[in-house]
């Protein structure tokens, strides 16, 4: 049976099984098939619910703001403009509306668990402005936190007597994961103010012997909480689960390879 044609190549033409073996040989037809499949579930998910229906105002509208945001607004120049990306105008409403498809069912498929999603991620999510002053041995330390206590500039200390990067900063260790953090330096940001001096509080690595340092001086700049307000956020945590259930998804196909 001969194998049917994929791609012509300079006249020459490669067929169904060459490719295969193409993808094959780079190491790539795993990520191929996956892709496949993965828009297949989505496809088939578009195509047999009807809850995500979408209005062809909707996709219109939005052809038009492309249209005005990107200049194309001369119906010259958008047909110059779908010639270069190869599409044509019925192809180009097609995407735009599955655009607004898929959204609409990353949406409805993850509404349900978000609030959860967002509880058991939180932890991570919530980020915290740190200064930090790292000194080799706890007297130093206990110095350090005398001088500030009474007046003395965490700033200037920092700069004098740290021993991390950010000395050159004033200490300014950023924005810092609150899950990243360790648990004896988070129980204590946790019930701290911002401005609040925390420490000392030993760092201990890996390979250090608990005892031996180094010491921390901490100082909490700001508290920054996570919220599913924040829309970006909302948008990443759904992306996150739409990508699990697509996966669980896949998991559940039976996918037979069959190339003549």
């Amino acid at each position: 049976m001969e194998s049917l044609s994929f791609l012509t190549i300079n006249d020459q033409i490669i067929s169904i099984e060459e490719a295969v073996k193409y993808l094959q040989a780079s190491g790539k037809l795993g990520q191929f098939i996956g892709d496949i499949l993965r828009q297949h579930v989505i496809e088939e998910e578009i195509r047999t619910r009807d809850d995500i229906e979408i209005g062809t105002a909707i996709t219109e509208q939005a052809i038009i703001d492309f249209r005005l945001k990107n200049q194309l607004t001369d119906p010259q120049s958008f047909q110059e403009w779908l010639k270069t990306n190869n599409t044509d105008y019925a192809t180009f409403h097609t995407s735009v509306t599955f655009g607004y498809k898929l959204e609409k069912l990353k949406a409805v498929v993850t509404e349900p668990k978000i609030q959860e999603y967002f509880i058991e991620r939180k932890i991570f999510l919530d980020r915290i402005v740190l200064s930090r002053i790292v000194v080799n041995n706890r007297e130093l330390a206990d110095e350090l936190q005398t001088q500030i206590e009474e007046g003395g500039s965490f700033e200037q200390l920092a700069k004098e007597y740290s021993l991390s990067d950010d000395r050159i900063v004033n200490g300014m260790m950023g924005i810092v994961s609150r899950g990243s953090m360790p648990d004896i330096l988070r129980a204590a940001i946790d019930v701290a103010s911002p401005g609040q001096l925390i420490g000392p509080i030993e760092i201990v690595g890996k390979d250090s012997p608990q005892g031996e340092g180094p010491y921390g001086l901490f100082r909490v700049e700001q508290f920054l909480p996570a919220s599913l307000e924040d829309t970006q956020l909302k948008q990443a945590l759904q992306n996150e689960l739409f990508e699990k259930w697509l996966a669980e998804k896949i998991q559940k196909l039976t996918v037979k390879l069959q190339v003549s």
